[in-house]
């Protein structure tokens, strides 16, 4: 019996995060990119990376964040496939010559709209955003994220 899903996935474009909480509605731009491995036309596990970026008083600013884990699909053979997934790892914050680490933790998921068989736009990317970093807990940051995604 053939395969009828992608066995892996490249995606990459534009992300939109909001900075809550002590980071005092902080609104920045950036990239967002991502490598998914399929295991199923149902299941997947994902690594995630992003730069978000913005100028504070003259200072430049920087997060980046990495993050890996699975990938529920809802594909039914559509030309419209939502994802949910859970996504753990850690973020760099880093601006006027310091940087500080933290623990990271994304929930969230998206809504992919299928081209053609190699090519489709993830319409919108939707992540609620954790940060635990010098015992700070951050938990008032969103994130959105739009672009290609490329299958294989």
């Amino acid at each position: 019996m053939a395969q009828d899903y992608a066995k892996a996935e490249i995606f990459g474009g534009y992300q939109y995060l909001h900075l809550g909480g002590d980071f005092t509605g902080l609104n920045t731009n950036g990239w967002n990119a991502s490598l998914t491995g399929n295991f199923s036309k149902h299941l997947g596990l994902a690594a995630d990376f992003g730069g978000a970026y913005k100028s504070v008083g003259g200072v430049s600013t920087h997060v980046y964040s990495y993050t890996g884990g699975p990938v529920v699909s809802m594909d039914a053979g559509g030309k419209i496939n939502p994802f949910a997934h859970a996504l753990f790892g850690g973020a760099t914050f880093g601006g006027g010559g310091t940087s500080v680490n933290a623990f990271t933790m994304m929930f969230g998921g998206g809504v992919d709209a299928q081209l053609n068989k190699a090519f489709s736009i993830r319409v919108v990317q939707f992540d609620w955003v954790y940060y635990r970093h010098s015992g700070v807990s951050e938990d008032s940051n969103v994130r959105l994220s739009t672009g290609v995604v490329v299958t294989f």
